[in-house]
């Protein structure tokens, strides 16, 4: 038989009287199906109360209301980017209540809301989603033998610049690609290493970094075609596709 951790008020009473005609604590909780702690403990409790109702809770009284609660979570999901702190301030305005700012946090939490990073992306025009919609429809009935004749490969720019990314939103679980928390950053230079490789489902190229000035034609060819991709496509053979960046 399950054994509960407490019984109703009527089963109590029954347990109680059992007890109080001799029998033991071990036996009683065999009978009723529960742990022989909670006999003692009811047993215990009637003893020093004349009473089987559980004592009421004297934990910390809960700072907000249920009214307060649902405020910060709409104001949070109005205003994605504001912090706990400032979050905490309109709820003061608002109803006049002063909590701490770790308070805020415990009722966003409990709202499935979390402070994350914003997926950051490049702006795109109407152009730019034309094309990759189209090139997804051309591809879309590929299998895993299509895709393993492609390498794909890009450029990127390890900045060495500090970017803390301070700012955070309040988002929901698995709602990282929703467009309303993505952040649009253009790109721009800075100081830093440009790097250049490749990867396919049977592997990846070594990481080529670009030194000393502007990528051109000529020192593509050179430094990328000629050492990384050829032996690439030599290896894969006639149905080699690069996939390049269109940079």
């Amino acid at each position: 038989m399950s054994q509960q951790r407490d019984l109703p008020e009527s089963m109590t009473w029954r347990v109680i009287g059992r007890l109080e005609s001799g029998q033991t604590q071990r036996s009683v909780a065999d009978a009723v199906g529960v742990a022989r702690s909670v006999v003692v403990r009811l047993w215990n409790r009637f003893q020093e109360t004349g009473n089987v109702r559980r004592r009421p809770g004297a934990g910390r009284p809960r700072a907000t209301t249920s009214t307060d609660d649902r405020y910060i979570q709409l104001t949070a999901r109005r205003n994605r980017t504001e912090n706990a702190t400032q979050l905490q301030r309109q709820l003061l305005l608002a109803t006049g209540r002063r909590v701490s700012s770790q308070t805020v946090r415990n009722r966003l939490h409990e709202g499935g809301l979390y402070a994350r990073r914003p997926m950051v992306c490049i702006p795109l025009t109407p152009r730019h989603r034309a094309a990759r919609r189209r090139w997804a429809a051309e591809h879309r009935d590929w299998e895993q033998h299509d895709w393993s004749q492609v390498l794909f490969t890009d450029e990127s720019r390890f900045s060495l610049e500090c970017d803390t990314r301070r700012v955070l939103v309040w988002r929901d679980r698995c709602t990282r690609n929703n467009p309303a928390f993505v952040r649009e950053r253009s790109q721009y230079r800075r100081t830093g290493w440009m790097v250049w490789g490749g990867i396919s489902i049977g592997g990846r190229t070594d990481l080529h970094i670009i030194r000393n000035g502007t990528l051109t034609g000529r020192r593509y060819a050179d430094e990328i075609i000629r050492p990384h991709v050829i032996p690439y496509a030599v290896a894969i053979g006639d149905s080699f596709v690069f996939q390049d960046d269109n940079a």
